[in-house]
């Protein structure tokens, strides 16, 4: 009754105390097409045990958003997507004693496309003083996805080793910085200058060029040591006739689409590895979390590898970001921000 009488006599008040425990939010239905991303006001979380809660500055846009959004990768509807944000705190958990209101933080996750993210204190971390929230975000999920493959995935010495792909301008610094001659694959030549500017040796551009080809007359017909592939179906099989005997392909990405079921005995002839990374097998403890998000900020800060945006869109333009991202003729990072937020 009390709350009925404010609304009529106040209604200023009344919409106050709204948007309070209201926010800003993309909002998923029904999976399909960057039509089903809707902007709207979404109920505000709070910060339950062992969370924080972030506002958001910067939301990294990330291939794995579109396989959400679609149903690839099923996901329980109405959600919102995004796995990947920067901002600040302003609300913990209850026992949360790592994190204080006001630190500057990323984190990896879900439900990043919104005014506020409740993160878990595992999946987040600080980000150093001399790091924007947009290069946070820009190079928290691509980043630790392209590290932790040249470092584990395939251990890069100094070799031959071609990249292709969304993470491909990190690949092509990361592998350079350890040492390996690099091939990078490209359907046009502003990806083709962008990828010499970030450490590729050699070009193929495979809008007209045979890759195969190119990458036996690159590699004295051995092949490449290893081929690290985020396009998926339509590069599979080039990538796997570009390995060398005792090689390794990494595919870890659906750009094109999903790789079909493949028979093992395909791998036999050149004895190759094969492997399907997921990220979040790497960072699934504190140490290991400590560990590879420590070597990639000490990278940026280092100055020993550069961010690449393409272009930063309002939240509510998320559907054009989606479009974009999709074409496959974006160049770098997509980010979303709310107006007037810090950098």
């Amino acid at each position: 009754m009390f709350r009925a009488i404010l609304s009529e006599s106040r209604p200023a008040f009344h919409k106050f105390t709204r948007n309070m425990s209201s926010m800003k939010a993309i909002v998923i239905d029904k999976t399909g097409g960057p039509e089903v991303l809707q902007f709207k006001d979404s109920p505000k979380p709070k910060a339950e045990a062992g969370q924080i809660l972030v506002k958001n500055h910067a939301i990294g846009v990330n291939y794995i958003d579109t396989y959400h959004r679609k149903g690839i990768y099923p996901v329980p509807t109405p959600f919102i997507p995004g796995a990947e944000g920067a901002g600040e705190v302003v609300e913990v958990g209850s026992d949360v004693t790592d994190f204080k209101v006001g630190d500057r933080v990323a984190y990896t996750g879900s439900k990043s496309y919104a005014e506020f993210t409740p993160v878990p204190v595992l999946s987040a971390g600080k980000i150093p003083d001399n790091v924007s929230y947009s290069d946070a975000s820009a190079l928290l999920l691509q980043g630790l996805t392209a590290w932790t493959m040249v470092r584990d995935g395939y251990s890069v010495k100094k070799g031959v080793h071609a990249a292709a792909g969304g993470v491909g301008l990190l690949l092509c610094q990361m592998a350079n910085l350890l040492g390996a001659t690099v091939i990078g694959t490209v359907s046009n030549d502003e990806k083709a200058k962008l990828a010499k500017q970030n450490g590729a040796h050699h070009i193929i551009n495979y809008s007209h060029e045979d890759t195969v080809a190119r990458v036996q007359e690159l590699t004295n017909g051995e092949g490449c040591h290893a081929v690290l592939d985020g396009v998926g179906a339509s590069t599979f099989e080039t990538s796997l006739k570009s390995v060398r005997r005792l090689g390794t392909l990494i595919s870890f990405g659906n750009a094109s689409g999903v790789v079909p079921p493949i028979s093992i005995a395909i791998l036999g002839e050149k004895s190759i590895k094969l492997m399907r990374p997921r990220l979040y097998a790497y960072i699934a403890t504190k140490e290991e979390k400590d560990k590879w998000w420590g070597e990639l900020f000490q990278l940026l800060a280092d100055k020993k590898i550069n961010i690449e945006i393409y272009k930063t869109y309002k939240l509510e333009d998320a559907k054009t970001a989606h479009t974009d991202i999709e074409s496959r003729k974006t160049v770098g990072k997509l980010l979303l921000e709310f107006a007037n937020n810090e950098r």
